[in-house]
């Protein structure tokens, strides 16, 4: 069993753990005072010798990604933490955000130090105002402790930061997207070059991070970049949060170095539920190509992950046991990208639609024989052919379930329907009943 280490999730069992004091009081704002005491160029240098790479999906190196912005020319350049999180299956950055948002604060007055920006901007769904409001106040706390604001510790350095709403749209997670919606535009994305890098938020340089790659920041400076490096493996270093959900025994965020395996990690959760045995799973959220219960023992690192045909993802390890039908559960991710296409390219605003139908018509039984290769042939006009990532994320789960399962697609078709009774593929004993004022409209 590898070793688990606390350090996003040390104080989460804390009492009050979302307070600035109780963050203080576990060492927090350590790897800040380090920081200042710090040339900026040397704390980039840090991370980049850490090997941090972006906890957000794509993983590109974090140092190397602030080393892309062009040098000072005397105008403003920003900082935006992506805090969009709404892929299914995906829960991690809003309960680190929910627990313990002080993590999140020092790495964004941290990296805004090392970058040079003066006006850090934490984009956070709407959708969860608890969040939101959580945030709020921790930006809050932090000012009236001289954490941000004018002469931060009496360094000469300033930090303005502002936590913005999003407005529920999941291409907002793609930084481009972000960005347009940030200024006040409707979320789409932007054709690239220019990156963000040179040309981002107000056509300024721009850092777009998620909140996991910000909120490990502040670690890498207090303990040194050999102490991140020492975890994981040796191309995906250090720790990582790691969110088990569905027919699991102990669902939850779970804080492990890269390259854990998802065994390891079920034995820790406690395992599939009793009496079932594992099916398939997601090893980085519904656009990544999904596993099965071969891959058990595949280090979950990205170059491992990538090998066996997937990608590492945000970490979001969906567990499905062998009473839920692929179909079933692949249409309804379908259904979601077909809803949250922003619809600004062909490929994706029309494909992911005809997907949609498709699925819908295979999992009532009215599908022809064709259809499976219908679909197959579908992606395969979607799949690099879109503006961004999320034409090629929605055929993901198709592609790879009819890899797998090609014969439960086919179970399906003839007007035999699906063989699978929905009940039980439920994560309770018994399906809960709505309470009487909430059974219908105008129920009483």
């Amino acid at each position: 069993m590898t070793d688990l280490l606390p350090v996003l999730t040390d104080t989460w069992d804390h009492d009050r753990s979302w307070k600035l004091a109780t963050y203080e009081a576990a060492g927090g704002y350590a790897g800040l005072r380090a920081a200042l005491a710090m040339d900026p160029g040397d704390v980039v240098q840090a991370v980049k010798d850490s090997g941090l790479r972006g906890r957000g999906g794509a993983g590109f190196p974090t140092g190397m990604k602030w080393g892309f912005l062009p040098p000072p020319d005397g105008g403003p350049r920003y900082l935006v933490v992506n805090a969009d999180e709404s892929e299914p299956g995906t829960c991690k950055d809003i309960p680190l955000m929910m627990a313990s948002p002080q993590h999140l604060v020092e790495g964004v007055i941290i990296t805004s130090y090392a970058i040079g920006c003066h006006h850090a901007f934490i984009y956070v769904r709407g959708e969860v105002l608890h969040v939101y409001r959580r945030l709020l106040e921790a930006v809050r706390e932090a000012y009236d402790a001289g954490y941000l604001g004018t002469d931060i510790q009496g360094s000469g350095f300033d930090l303005e930061v502002t936590v913005h709403a999003g407005a529920g749209a999941y291409i907002c997670g793609e930084e481009t997207a972000l960005l347009d919606s940030l200024e006040g535009r409707r979320g789409q994305p932007r054709l690239k070059p220019p990156f963000p890098a040179v040309a981002g938020l107000y056509a300024r340089p721009t850092v777009v991070n998620n909140v996991e790659s910000i909120a490990s920041v502040p670690g890498i400076v207090a303990r040194g970049a050999d102490w991140f490096a020492g975890m994981g493996t040796e191309k995906s270093q250090g720790h990582g949060l790691f969110s088990l959900s569905g027919h699991v025994v102990t669902p939850g965020q779970y804080e492990a170095p890269l390259g854990i395996t998802l065994r390891e990690l079920l034995d820790l959760a406690g395992g599939v539920r009793p009496g079932h045995e594992l099916k398939f799973w997601t090893p980085g959220g519904s656009s990544t190509p999904i596993f099965t219960a071969e891959h058990l023992d595949v280090p979950l690192d990205y170059e491992s992950v990538g090998a066996a045909g997937s990608m590492l993802g945000t970490r979001a390890l969906q567990i499905f046991d062998d009473t839920t039908c692929v179909v079933r559960a692949v249409s309804r991710w379908t259904d979601f990208y077909a809803h949250e296409s922003c619809g600004k390219c062909t490929p994706c605003r029309e494909g992911t639609y005809w997907l949609k139908q498709v699925l819908h018509r295979i999992e009532a039984g009215l599908g022809e024989e064709r259809d499976v290769d219908l679909l197959l042939d579908l992606c395969d006009n979607i799949l690099g052919r879109a503006f961004c990532a999320l034409g090629d994320g929605a055929t993901s789960p198709i592609t790879s379930s009819i890899q797998y399962f090609r014969d439960e697609y086919e179970a399906h078709l003839g007007g035999r329907g699906c063989p699978f009774d929905p009940a039980r593929s439920t994560l309770f004993d018994d399906t809960p009943e709505a309470p009487t004022a909430l059974a219908g409209a105008g129920g009483r």
